[in-house]
C-alpha cells in the first residue's frame, strides 16, 4: 500500500486546521503556503473532506475552512479510506476468481495479517493524538 499525495495532503490539511482551530476559519491559500502545497490541489482534497463531514466551508471574500468535528473524533484511518479508498496491500479476490492452496495460504498468513495490522495502527491514531491535544504521554511529537 502506498498513500498518494491526496491522502498525505488531506491529513496535512486537517492537521493544519486543527493547529489553527482558535481561528474561525482558515483560507486554503494560507494552508497551502504553510504546507508548501498548491491551493488548487488543496481545493480538490477539501471538497472530499467537506462532503464527508470532516471540514466545513465559510463562504465569502474572506472565507476558508474549519474542522467540522473535534480532533479527537477524526480517525486517520477513516480519513485515508475517504481519500484513498481501500487501504489494502493486495486487491481482494474478484467474484468468481479462485486461488490455489498456496495463494490462499500466502493471503491468510501474510497479506491479511498485514492488512489487519495496518488498519489497527491507522484506526487508533486520531487527529488529536497527532497534534498533542490528548494525553501528552501518548501523543506524537509534532511541531509546526
Amino acid at each position: 500500500m502506498k498513500i498518494s499525495t491526496r491522502g498525505r495532503y488531506g491529513v496535512r490539511l486537517l492537521i493544519d486546521l486543527a493547529e489553527h482551530a482558535d481561528e474561525s476559519h482558515v483560507p486554503l491559500a494560507q494552508i497551502g503556503e504553510r504546507q508548501s502545497i498548491s491551493p488548487r490541489y488543496l481545493e480538490q482534497v477539501a471538497v472530499l473532506l467537506r462532503r464527508t463531514g470532516y471540514i466545513r466551508s465559510v463562504k465569502g471574500a474572506s472565507g476558508g475552512y474549519a474542522l467540522d468535528r473535534s480532533p479527537s473524533e477524526i480517525v486517520i484511518g477513516e480519513v485515508l479510506r475517504v481519500l484513498e479508498g481501500d487501504i489494502l496491500i493486495v486487491d481482494p479476490l474478484r467474484p468468481g476468481e479462485t486461488e490455489s492452496p498456496l495463494q490462499r495460504c500466502i493471503r491468510a498468513s501474510v497479506y491479511d495479517r498485514l492488512n489487519a495490522r495496518i488498519a489497527d495502527v491507522l484506526d487508533n491514531i486520531t487527529l488529536a493524538s497527532i497534534i498533542g491535544t490528548v494525553d501528552p504521554d501518548e501523543s506524537y511529537m509534532y511541531f509546526i
